[in-house]
């Protein structure tokens, strides 16, 4: 519990220095920037992760495409600065071989990230951006399935997954104005997070034949967006 609310603390932290020093920049075209926004993203999503085999031999999993949905809402400082936090649902996927054996592997979060992000004018009719800050995830669900034939060890895959992860989220992307009011954004572009902890949790005792899937893995994604914004 004291290792999560730090873990809680650093993340609060971060996100009111991210907060408090855009409230310093002063842009000339502030009483022109539409402050508010609102939207959604889709976010197809790779991740690699690697798989431990029921001899001990660690393995690196095919990516399965996974996806993430947000909700986004930013506040625009000028038409070049601000800062917007998104609460994600994220499911990723991976899978891997174990002799005849195929293991899927499916853990779920909800994300929240926080990030500074500078344009090159959200009044134009195409906006260049670029985003990265802080992300909190917690885990909501993870899931293990099995098919083929029985493991030649008769051993069980246990999958155990920390409550918690926290990263760098970081990207880039490209925004096209959809009416003359330049209100309403399509975006489109890339998403990054480099995964700061380790996400596997083999704290526990188990039996001599079941086995950890997962050894030391922190979630590091790839994704493009696709999102629909509006300004008020």
């Amino acid at each position: 519990m004291k290792k999560i609310n730090h873990k809680l603390v650093t993340y609060i932290y971060l996100s009111l220095f991210f907060l408090t020093s855009i409230t310093n920049v002063h842009a000339q075209d502030r009483d022109s920037c539409r402050s508010i926004e609102f939207g959604f993203r889709f976010m197809p999503t790779i991740t690699s992760l690697d798989m431990q085999t029921s001899t001990g031999e660690t393995i690196h999993g095919n990516a399965v495409l996974g996806f993430g949905v947000s909700a986004v809402i930013g506040f625009n400082f000028s038409n070049h600065v601000g800062i917007q936090g998104e609460l994600m649902y994220s499911s990723i996927n991976e899978k891997s071989y174990d002799g005849n054996v195929k293991r899927k592997v499916n853990v779920r979060y909800v994300n929240i990230p926080v990030l500074l992000s500078l344009n090159t004018d959200k009044s134009r009719a195409i906006n260049l951006n670029i985003v990265a800050g802080p992300q909190l995830g917690l885990l909501v669900g993870s899931s293990i399935t099995l098919s083929g034939s029985n493991d030649v060890n008769n051993k069980q895959p246990i999958l155990a997954v920390r409550k918690n992860d926290f990263g760098l989220a970081y990207g880039a992307g490209i925004d096209f104005e959809l009416n003359p009011s330049y209100t309403t954004h399509l975006g489109i572009g890339y998403r990054g997070v480099l995964g700061f902890r380790d996400i596997s949790d083999n704290s526990q005792i188990i039996t001599t034949d079941a086995y950890y899937i997962l050894q030391q893995n922190r979630i590091n994604t790839n994704s493009i967006y696709i999102c629909l914004s509006i300004l008020f």
